[in-house]
């Protein structure tokens, strides 16, 4: 089944057993989804979708700091839970080492050495782990392994 179709057939569930919060939550990804579609003229593939989610899932993120900021515990903990719903429809993640792995090769395939190197090993590394690992992620682990 195809990610989209399990978010419709989710949205019906939801809709059925008037789930009210999973209900707004899979509005606003379809309505993301369907905007993407409005613009580029064609239906969206599972690739589109985990784009779409993973970037719901960052905006929830910062929302969650900044809630947390303002001290709103209860809000939070909404988002949090929201952000927990979004992942269950994300491709599973790579382990740490499975990203090394990953990141090594790339760092051997293009002879990289320094820091200054960064972007082509994210340039190779990036489409390998795409919807497997964030970018932050990813960042993070290239910095560590190339400053040794």
């Amino acid at each position: 089944m195809m990610l989209l179709e399990k978010l419709d057939a989710d949205f019906k569930d939801a809709l059925k057993n008037k789930k009210a919060e999973k209900l707004a939550l899979l509005r606003l990804v379809r309505s993301s989804i369907k905007n993407l579609e409005i613009a580029k003229q064609a239906q969206a593939s599972d690739e589109d979708v985990v784009e779409i989610l993973q970037r719901e899932i960052r905006q929830h993120k910062e929302s969650i700091e900044a809630n947390e900021k303002a001290n709103r515990p209860q809000e939070a903990t909404r988002l949090k839970d929201e952000v927990d719903f979004l992942k269950l429809y994300l491709p599973p993640q790579l382990s740490q080492s499975e990203l090394q792995d990953v990141i090594e090769d790339a760092i051997a395939s293009t002879q990289a050495s320094n820091m200054s190197d960064i972007g082509k090993v994210m340039g190779k590394v990036m489409p390998r782990v795409k919807g497997r690992a964030s970018g932050d992620e990813v960042g993070q682990m290239v910095r560590n392994l190339l400053s040794k």
